[in-house]
């Protein structure tokens, strides 16, 4: 596309002249600017897809795909009912569980919780609590409990100690409603790395969470993991089919909606907004391009008068500004893959040195900085880079074409 004399030219004039410093300041700052938007951009993406992914794989460590619950509240035939969904084809497994909200204390500490009740064998095939047991182990009988990290850190608790909760639903004796106190025993002590649920989530054998909220053996809801994922609507249909109009079904996109839709609008305003880095940085191509122009009139007419076409100067001109933005865009991609790539390990370096927590977990819900470098994005961000830099380089490069020999060296 440029042959060696419109190469030679184009970079001729890229190189610094004195009484072209102004114009070399503008070239640098839009070099600087696309290298640093490409980069922020890349990191940014790749940033929000790891909250993403890491929020999502959390969430369904933690929950299960699909909820069944009661109209009133209560299964009371959830054996059955359990054995009659495991043995469709698309469930994974289905677990009876017993949930309710208590007010957990312990060394003059106080904290909200949620507690879920489960079978032992159930949450064992939660990988992501069982591979994540910090200290201690899986309750041995129906006094036990496990516990968050971040909940055992704030109350100071380790395994053998007793942990008190008080349920907001009190029990009518003679002397007038009294709440339901109890104290287990910490059996272990898990991290999943999401701030909500090492913080307040207790989990006990299910039989002990009928006792203690009164469930009269039966089930809060039936939690549902299917063999793939994407199957769900399938799944749930298959569901519906073999449960009367008294239940009803939660899929834990329904649960987040809200979560993750707001996850996905601040992703996209994120790119809008640091996109204009870019386009900024664009501008000043067409600045600098401009002003390069202006200045090379005398050239322009030269070139002209020896034989150049108007395709060659405009193609010299877009030689010119687009070398600015290529460049850019290739540093800033090596910058921004090599900061996304280690940025946990940046993170951790730089708190370090301000002596400050730059991630907060009760803000952002993770203990780690996540980071996911898609392709997809990173092409995106290139490509649209480098069409700003070639659109910027249009005007200048088309104006310089037009030129003509008569007029540039009119006053020479």
């Amino acid at each position: 596309m440029f042959n060696k004399f419109e190469r030679m030219i184009a970079f001729r004039y890229l190189r610094s002249r004195k009484e072209e410093g102004f114009v070399s300041i503008i070239a640098g700052f839009s070099f600087l600017g696309i290298m640093l938007g490409v980069a922020t951009l890349i990191v940014v993406m790749s940033v929000m897809n790891g909250f993403h992914e890491e929020l999502l794989k959390r969430i369904l460590g933690i929950n299960s795909h699909i909820s069944i619950m009661h109209s009133q509240g209560q299964i009371t035939d959830y054996q059955r009912l359990t054995d009659n969904l495991k043995s469709l084809p698309g469930i994974h497994n289905a677990s009876p569980m017993v949930q309710g909200q208590v007010l957990a204390t312990a060394n003059d500490k106080h904290t909200g919780a949620m507690v879920r009740g489960m079978e032992l064998n159930d949450l064992k095939n939660k990988e992501l609590v069982a591979d994540n047991i910090l200290y201690g182990d899986f309750w041995q009988d129906n006094h036990s409990v496990l516990i968050g990290a971040r909940m055992a850190r704030n109350m100071h608790l380790v395994p053998g100690d007793q942990i008190r909760l008080i349920s907001p639903k009190s029990s009518t004796t003679f002397f007038g409603d009294i709440p339901r106190v109890k104290d287990y025993t910490i059996a272990g002590i898990f991290e999943v790395g999401m701030f909500e649920y090492d913080s307040s989530t207790i989990f006990m054998p299910i039989e002990s969470a009928q006792i203690y909220f009164r469930s009269k053996e039966a089930a809060t809801s039936i939690e549902v993991d299917l063999r793939t994922p994407k199957d769900i609507e399938t799944v749930k249909d298959e569901i519906k089919a073999r449960l009367s109009s008294d239940y009803y079904m939660v899929d834990w996109k329904a649960a987040n909606s809200s979560f993750f839709s707001s996850l996905k609008v601040e992703r996209n305003v994120m790119f809008l907004i640091l996109t204009l880095i870019i386009v900024i940085a664009a501008f000043n191509i067409i600045s600098g391009m401009v002003m390069l122009v202006t200045g090379k009139n005398k050239e322009i007419a030269i070139l002209r008068t020896i034989g150049a076409t108007r395709g060659s100067i405009m193609r010299i001109f877009i030689l010119c500004g687009a070398s600015i933005g290529f460049l850019g865009t290739f540093l800033g991609y090596l910058l921004g893959l090599g900061f996304a790539l280690n940025i946990e390990s940046i993170r951790e370096v730089l708190q370090e040195l301000s002596h400050s927590e730059f991630f907060p977990a009760e803000v952002y819900f993770l203990s780690q900085l996540p980071a996911n470098v898609e392709n997809s994005d990173v092409y995106g961000v290139v490509i649209l880079s480098l069409s700003l830099s070639l659109l910027a380089t249009l005007y200048p490069s088309w104006r310089a074409s037009r030129i003509s020999p008569v007029e540039g060296l009119h006053n020479e």
